[in-house]
């Protein structure tokens, strides 16, 4: 059993927004792949989606699991209920994450997660005085606390932080963590986007600034080894080296597993490596 999986939740009706959410272009990926590929990032173990009952869905990785809600407009807990079920002994607990949070960070997901500790339930952010519960951090065992709930027609999440052991963390609690201090300051990967405004001036933000490495045979590539750029994914990155992912060059992030995904999301202060197939697997 891995101790952290993910849970992100697809099923809201974007009516502010007008059209859905999960599909939203962001710098040449969608904003429901960007949310994931954090998630994933982060976690160690697997990645649900939850959708609401028919809803379509941007193109996803194979390894992110889709699961549906079982009533449709039932709200958060409804779908936090069928993401804990899917992880049922598989997880001990998961980050819990909505679509529309394009400018969320893994040190955030890393500071939240880790707040989730000894006989604690939930790790809930309290962000400039609200609390988030669409970016916490919560036990899978809570789910028979979770179906009861609904059962009982109670369907806001304080209903659920009444019947179990919550930590709060304000913003001061937060950003005693260095990383995150140092790459979300201003706790922007709580930000959510409800309206075409909103989306947009999300986009309109710096692109994360992330370092580019090339390393062996693309050494001998015109231009420097080692450089800053702006991407948001990896393939962008890989693009500012003249380089395209694929059966000739992979990719590792901060050190991590090789890929090859160009559409895996990048973070402020992420260094990407890039190698020759050959020489990276």
């Amino acid at each position: 059993m891995e101790d952290l999986a993910g849970i992100v939740l697809a099923g809201g009706r974007s009516s502010r927004m007008g059209a859905p959410k999960a599909a939203l272009e962001w710098h040449g990926s969608t904003l429901l792949r960007r949310v994931t590929g954090i998630v994933g990032r982060t976690v160690g173990g697997p990645v649900v989606v939850v959708r609401a009952p028919g809803q379509e869905l941007p193109s996803l990785p194979g390894a992110v699991e889709i699961v549906e809600d079982a009533r449709e407009g039932r709200g958060p807990l409804q779908g936090l209920a069928a993401g804990l079920a899917a992880l049922d002994g598989r997880a001990q607990a998961a980050y819990v994450s909505s679509t529309d949070v394009p400018l969320v960070h893994p040190a955030f997901v890393l500071a939240v997660t880790a707040a989730l500790e000894g006989s604690v339930d939930v790790a809930l952010p309290i962000v400039h005085g609200y609390p988030q519960p669409l970016a916490a951090a919560y036990r899978v065992t809570l789910r028979p606390l979770v179906e009861e709930l609904l059962a009982a027609d109670r369907l806001r999440p304080a209903f659920l932080f009444e019947r179990c052991r919550v930590r709060r963390l304000d913003e001061r609690a937060l950003l005693a963590d260095r990383r995150l201090a140092a790459t979300d300051p201003e706790l922007l990967s709580v930000l959510n986007v409800n309206e075409p405004a909103d989306i947009e001036a999300a986009r309109a933000r710096p692109v994360p600034a992330v370092t580019v490495v090339r390393f062996g045979a693309l050494r001998r590539l015109p231009g420097p080894a080692r450089a800053s750029v702006q991407a948001a994914t990896l393939g962008a990155a890989a693009a500012t080296a003249g380089l395209e992912l694929g059966e000739h060059v992979v990719a590792a992030i901060n050190g991590d597993r090789i890929a090859r995904d160009p559409e895996m999301p990048l973070a402020a202060g992420d260094e990407v490596a890039l190698l020759a197939a050959d020489a990276g697997g």
